[in-house]
């Protein structure tokens, strides 16, 4: 994905709506839309700007933000003081790819933030998925370890598939493209290498300081 993220808040309460708009403008990534404190306005904001990630409120003034989520079938995360199971249930049968109860630390929504664009990058584009993609995409969400059905060499092949993007990367870069954490990708790559069949350059920056560039053999 090269354009950023857009993201709207919807929250009655200006300075919450504030503090939550400071976060997603603190990732790389994603650009926040101004905020909006009712479901009027944020139906308004939806034809106007057509925001990719919705950060609703459960209760506002003019109407149910979890029946919102569910009627307009766009990516959101709840943001709500009710901390009862029944909501929470409503909000996940929504559709709601996070739930954080109020009051949380910005550290909490910048992290769900970025497993998003994680899994967001994962289930880019037209082509079909495989079904370990699918799952890596779902766990990064959920916040869980990678999941046992996607082995080291389906991990390999997506690292194999992110180099073939471009003549050569860096670890953190095919970490970005594929979804995956930067110690993990320096690791299979490692091991690709060893194999045979990445091949390792190194390239010197502005600092002097060489990085490791890694190219599938046979590229230039």
């Amino acid at each position: 994905m090269t354009d950023d993220i857009r993201v709207l808040v919807i929250d009655d309460d200006f300075r919450v709506a504030g503090l939550h708009r400071d976060a997603v403008a603190s990732v790389p990534g994603f650009t926040p839309l101004e905020a909006v404190h009712t479901l009027d306005a944020a139906r308004q904001a939806l034809r106007a700007h057509q925001p990719d990630l919705l950060l609703v409120d459960a209760y506002l003034p003019d109407g149910d933000g979890i029946r919102f989520v569910a009627d307009t079938e766009r990516d959101a995360f709840v943001l709500s003081a009710a901390t009862d199971a029944v909501t929470v249930r409503r909000a996940i049968n929504a559709g709601a790819l996070a739930y954080l109860a109020k009051p949380f630390d910005a550290t909490a929504l910048v992290d769900r933030l970025r497993r998003y664009a994680r899994m967001r990058n994962l289930l880019g584009g037209d082509a079909a998925l495989t079904q370990e993609r699918i799952d890596r995409a779902m766990s990064i969400m959920a916040g869980g370890a990678e999941p046992a059905t996607v082995s080291r060499s389906a991990t390999e092949q997506l690292i194999l598939d992110g180099l073939g993007d471009d003549d050569e990367a860096s670890a953190a870069e095919v970490a970005e493209r594929v979804g995956i954490s930067r110690a993990t990708a320096q690791r299979h790559l490692a091991a690709l290498a060893t194999r045979g069949q990445v091949e390792v350059r190194l390239r010197y920056g502005t600092t002097g300081r060489p990085e490791h560039r890694y190219a599938r053999v046979g590229k230039r």
